[in-house]
């Protein structure tokens, strides 16, 4: 069953790897801002910097996932605790998202679940 944690946590990495390139890379494009985030041509210039951030943010995230996955075989505690830290972060921030406006609400489901299923998954494991 290891197997299926490490699927759901990378695949929760690779959803924030995606996060980050909406917010870091593409934010001025307006299929992103105005498609994705809600975000007005004229609010653009003031949300660009939080997105910026909030995208790295969701890359640091990913990157500490992704290097427990690979090292939860050679050196347990230390992937165990990358992997439930970095999914674990994933999954409250999606609580925090919803929590402050129901409106996203679908936002937080795509950005919570594949955490989620990790950390069921991870449950059975430890």
């Amino acid at each position: 069953m290891l197997w299926v944690v490490q699927v759901f946590a990378v695949a929760a990495a690779v959803l924030h790897v995606g996060i980050f390139v909406m917010e870091s890379v593409r934010f001025g494009d307006p299929k992103v801002y105005q498609g994705v985030f809600r975000i007005s041509e004229a609010e653009l210039p003031s949300a660009r910097p939080w997105a910026f951030n909030q995208g790295f943010y969701n890359l640091f995230l990913a990157v500490t996932t992704l290097v427990g996955v690979a090292i939860l075989r050679s050196a347990p505690e230390a992937g165990w605790a990358l992997v439930l830290s970095g999914c674990g972060s994933m999954l409250a921030a999606a609580v925090v998202l919803v929590a402050h406006d129901r409106r996203f609400a679908r936002a937080a489901v795509v950005q919570g679940t594949l955490p989620v299923l990790t950390l069921l998954a991870a449950a059975t494991q430890l």
